[in-house]
């Protein structure tokens, strides 16, 4: 679910202290993006999942990313009702907690 090597390679690129501040910027605008999802309007939606593929990638949320991969492309291949949001928002709640959970056993 979390690509632990990723996060460590984030951690050591930014620094220790800058890092607890890219994760928080990081929360902040993925969640403000969820929050897009969640209105009935598809129209934005390959450039929303876009935006959280690349974003969940730098941070290691591997599934949440590969779930939005999966949508982006539906939705370029005009399928995007059939994309299921509410699997991909569910995914990022599960990865948060995860990766929460393991922020504070591994560093």
């Amino acid at each position: 679910m979390i690509d632990w090597p990723r996060v460590t390679e984030l951690r050591e690129e930014v620094g220790a202290e800058d890092f607890e501040e890219v994760v928080e910027i990081f929360l902040e605008e993925v969640e403000e993006v969820i929050g897009k999802l969640q209105d009935s309007d598809r129209s934005q939606l390959e450039q929303n999942l876009h935006f959280l593929k690349g974003s969940a990638l730098n941070l290691g949320f591997a599934d949440f990313s590969d779930m939005c991969l999966d949508g982006e492309r539906k939705s370029a291949q005009g399928d995007a009702e059939n994309v299921d949001v509410s699997a991909i928002i569910a995914s990022f709640h599960d990865s948060k907690a995860v990766f929460l959970a393991g922020l504070q056993e591994r560093f």
